[in-house]
């Protein structure tokens, strides 16, 4: 069965001050999500499905459900504040949804084989789609075998502000840890990141999640499970978090999954600040006059 993509496009975009799901980076209009797609169909990938605000929704499907008409079948879902389970409550004064693994079951209806999820912002590159699709298609629904895409840190950072990483330790392929380090930065001599007042160096090739993970349909269940858990923990904050990291971590931990880290030469780059915005535009220019995509990518003569 052909792997399904999910991306996570409900944010707002506080620090870059715009949605920037739908920035124009491309030659002919293109956003990072239409890369991001066209990636994914190359390498195999049969459906997408995108996880919104109910802010942008409007906005996002009028210009993606026509112009991914007839290139690859899609779905939208909603992450909204209200959509968990039953059996729990939380604080009347909480607006925000929950965050990463929140937008990840809002889409448990709607997929249906494994799939990857990748943030709506981050451009990874066609040979990271290509590895994690090759991966997902060996597998089964009911498998507990995830995977995890890594990137060096030295090769994700921005030259416009700091940014917060999710750190990974690995044992013989296998994910064992992803600590989120928040505040890190370029000085002029080291990589550094802030925690609890000081500065910290840190090594430039340190292994990196950039939210690009691979799961079988059997993470919904569990991640659910945690997900009930961390409601109850944290009802009363109105700012609490549940990331992927923190399934991963605990699913880790329990013994209840194994998450094989897949490297990738291409460089990701992103648009975490309005500046970073030039940069990324001509990054992409160049790759395509490298070849590397058309310069109108849904000439439907170029796809494939």
């Amino acid at each position: 069965m052909k792997p399904t993509l999910l991306i996570l496009a409900a944010g707002i975009g506080s620090r870059y001050g715009g949605v920037k799901q739908m920035d124009e980076i491309g030659p002919s209009g293109e956003s990072i999500i239409d890369y991001s797609v066209f990636d994914a169909i190359r390498a195999g990938f049969g459906k997408v499905v995108f996880v919104l605000n109910p802010k942008i929704e409007k906005d996002f499907k009028a210009i993606y459900e026509q112009r991914l008409s007839g290139k690859i079948e899609t779905a939208y879902v909603l992450q909204e504040l209200h959509n968990i389970p039953v059996d729990v409550s939380f604080s009347s004064e909480r607006v925000r949804p929950w965050g990463t693994g929140h937008a990840v079951l809002a889409a448990k209806e709607v997929i249906n084989t494994p799939f990857a999820v990748i943030n709506a912002d981050d451009f990874y590159g066609r040979q990271a789609f290509e590895v994690l699709g090759d991966f997902l298609s060996q597998l089964n629904n009911d498998e507990t075998r995830y995977a995890m895409v890594g990137y060096q840190l030295k090769n994700t950072l921005s030259e416009s502000g700091s940014v917060s990483r999710g750190i990974c330790s690995t044992k013989e392929g296998l994910l064992t840890d992803v600590v989120e380090r928040t505040k890190i930065y370029r000085t002029d001599s080291q990589i550094v990141y802030e925690e609890n007042g000081q500065v910290i160096p840190i090594a430039g090739d340190s292994l990196v999640s950039m939210n690009f993970w691979g799961f079988t349909p059997k993470y919904f269940a569990q991640s659910e499970t945690w997900f009930v858990e961390f409601i109850r923990e944290n009802a009363r904050q109105l700012k609490a978090e549940f990331y992927i990291p923190y399934v991963v971590n605990k699913l880790i931990t329990q013994g209840d999954a194994n998450v094989r880290v897949l490297g990738s030469h291409d460089r990701w780059f992103g648009v975490t600040y309005k500046e970073d915005k030039a940069v990324t535009i001509a990054r992409v220019r160049q790759m395509v006059r490298e070849g590397s995509y058309p310069k109108s990518l849904w000439d439907r003569a170029k796809l494939g």
